[in-house]
């Protein structure tokens, strides 16, 4: 015990030097090693650590001091913000220490770290994908643990992500129109996927009249045979969406949708008195 602090302290003083990084860096005495990279990581130099540590883990293999290396390592390119190459260690980690001292919190940042690294909406979610599954096995393996909470919220900003890029695809859709297709159907298909697959989400109201404006422009652009039966399918969605959302800030523009919806069918919309 007294051997290791006195090590501690003599690796502190010397790393202080000037060109002793170098010296280091040649060294084969890995106690020695082991202990400056401690000491970088401690002092957050990350990147000297970083250097260091992917040595050590494979030399010290077999020894708790590897483990220790691995999740130093993991939590270096974290500090780094290298959040794929951070992930990826954390989970080399809990796959060779499925007990591990540090297998809670690797399983933890590996989620989190993809979470970081998730790219906006508009762009390829594969990423966001990954992160979810990622912090949905971390809540599996340790239900009790006391960043479970802080995993679930991240869980639910991913969700919203992946709601926001349906959200834009189908607004990308209706604003297509009849362009090359209907992709006013599109629009409709997209959006009703997005509430089935995400029922809580934020967008919810967003997306239900997106369906409805789609839906009656439908309608207005259809063969005379069709245009009956899909201006009712318009009034239907205009009641379903009055019902959810009585007070909605799309209200206005949905009783001028069921009110020319009912007028191409020949009824008389009845007024707000009646």
């Amino acid at each position: 015990m007294k051997k290791n602090i006195l090590i501690t302290l003599l690796t502190a003083l010397l790393l202080s030097s000037c060109g002793e990084y170098n010296k280091l860096l040649k060294s084969t005495d890995y106690e020695y090693k082991y202990e400056a990279a401690k000491n970088y990581f401690a002092k957050g130099q990350y990147s000297r650590a970083t250097t260091l540590l992917n040595e050590l883990i494979t030399i010290l293999k077999g020894t708790d001091k590897a483990e220790e290396s691995l999740y130093m390592l993991g939590m270096c390119y974290y500090n780094q913000k290298d959040f794929q190459t951070a992930a990826q260690t954390f989970i080399q980690y809990y796959n060779s220490y499925p007990r591990g001292i540090y297998t809670e919190l690797a399983r933890f940042h590996a989620g989190k770290a993809l979470y970081l690294d998730t790219p906006e909406p508009r762009l390829d979610q594969s990423g966001t994908y990954g992160a979810i599954q990622q912090l949905q096995m971390f809540m599996e393996y340790f239900p009790e643990s006391s960043k479970k909470n802080e995993a679930q919220e991240m869980i639910f900003a991913l969700q919203d992500k992946l709601v926001m890029k349906e959200y834009l695809s189908a607004k990308m859709y209706y604003n297509l129109g009849n362009y090359l297709g209907n992709n006013y159907l599109s629009c409709v298909i997209t959006a009703q996927n997005a509430l089935k697959d995400y029922p809580y989400t934020n967008l919810r109201e967003d997306l239900s009249i997106l369906i409805l404006k789609a839906k009656y422009e439908m309608a207005v652009y259809s063969v005379e045979e069709k245009k009956a039966e899909r201006y009712r399918e318009a009034v239907d969605e205009y009641y379903a969406f009055k019902n959810e959302f009585p007070e909605s800030k799309y209200l206005k523009e949905a009783d001028k949708i069921f009110k020319e919806s009912e007028k191409a069918l020949g009824k008389q919309p009845e007024t707000e008195e009646e």
